[in-house]
């Protein structure tokens, strides 16, 4: 077989106005797998919340909810664990200070390894599978990952599997989930009220999302590492670094990535990518995509207009185009290179 290579500039698709077909249908897509996840999960939530209260004693003491305000009019850094995230990741350590970063808890041995200085990282799973997440794919033995937890605070749902919180060793923040289903939503009432419930869409990326917005006060998006689909190497993968998890694809659906590319997902995943593209025209927020890749916001007629799909640098120069005049605007008299924009 014979194989060419060839390079090609990226330019994302047109604009569209807004998602095709209707809200409604496709609320009820994302929603499609909410009965079969509540019933393999019930027994399992309310055994971790459980021993989580009898560990930490009233999650309200605990609660995420005091940090309600602390980014009002910030823009804040979502990262998801997308394989495009190896393309924006080893710039954030270098992000304008106002910015800040929050992340899904999987990206940690990562960012770690980048210095990255996460303020937040987030889990919304409850099995054991957090564990192994935290150091899966790192330069560096498990101990050192465990050990870089003592500076980091954790936002994690009351669920959270207590064996990860037995060995994070930093702060440890709690929030509510809200379950579709009134009858397990009673029965985790019933051992605490814990009335800070943050959306999520089934995924934690949503979780860090909604953290964001809705208890940080931020209403700047900025995702990166957000693909929702595979990456275009010929050898693809989920991640931006080796996981077991992309040994195996399994049944794959086609989808059209954010430059009008074809591409793969998950159904799982292309579920989620929805949910999102209906939360930028529902919910209030100006949204912008940096991941540099995948189909967040993406459809075969174009990618649509409540997500501004943005280069990580002109993300940057978006809120920080005043530095390119700082030489001068602090010494008038400098001779250094006059700096235009356009």
């Amino acid at each position: 077989m014979i194989k060419r290579t060839r390079e090609i500039a990226l330019e994302f698709a047109p604009i569209i106005d807004r998602m095709p077909g209707n809200h409604k249908d496709a609320h009820e897509k994302t929603c499609e797998n909410d009965s079969a996840t509540i019933s393999h999960w019930r027994n399992i939530w309310l055994t971790n919340i459980r021993k989580n209260k009898e560990t930490f004693g009233n999650f309200a003491d605990h609660s995420c909810g005091q940090f309600w305000g602390e980014a009002k009019g910030r823009p804040t850094i979502i990262a998801g664990s997308g394989p495009s995230l190896k393309f924006t990741a080893p710039k954030l350590k270098d992000r304008p200070e106002n910015m800040l970063l929050i992340s899904c808890l999987h990206n940690f041995h990562f960012l770690e390894d980048l210095e990255a200085n996460v303020d937040y990282y987030i889990s919304l799973d409850s099995g054991p599978i957090t564990i192994e997440e935290v150091t899966e794919g790192g330069s560096q033995p498990s101990d050192y990952y465990w050990e870089k937890t003592k500076d980091k605070k954790l936002i994690c749902f009351i669920g959270t599997d207590p064996a990860l919180l037995s060995k994070w060793q930093g702060e440890i923040y709690f929030f509510n989930a809200a379950i579709p289903d009134e009858k397990i939503m009673k029965e985790i009432n019933d051992i605490e009220r814990f009335g800070i419930h943050i959306e999520s869409g089934g995924c934690v990326l949503g979780t860090c999302l909604f953290f964001s917005k809705g208890v940080l006060g931020s209403q700047i998006s900025i995702f990166i590492g957000s693909d929702f689909s595979f990456s275009q190497e010929e050898n693809a993968r989920f991640h931006a670094w080796d996981s077991k998890y992309d040994a195996n694809h399994g049944i794959c659906l086609k989808a059209v990535d954010i430059f009008g590319n074809a591409t793969k997902t998950w159904q799982s995943y292309y579920n989620f990518k929805t949910w999102f593209d209906l939360v930028s025209e529902r919910v209030p927020g100006f949204y912008i995509n940096c991941t540099e890749g995948g189909i967040l916001g993406a459809y075969r007629e174009g990618n649509i207009s409540s997500i501004k799909q943005m280069w990580w640098e002109q993300m940057i120069d978006l809120f920080t185009l005043h530095r390119h005049k700082k030489e001068h605007c602090l010494n008038p008299s400098s001779d250094a290179m006059f700096s235009v924009y356009i």
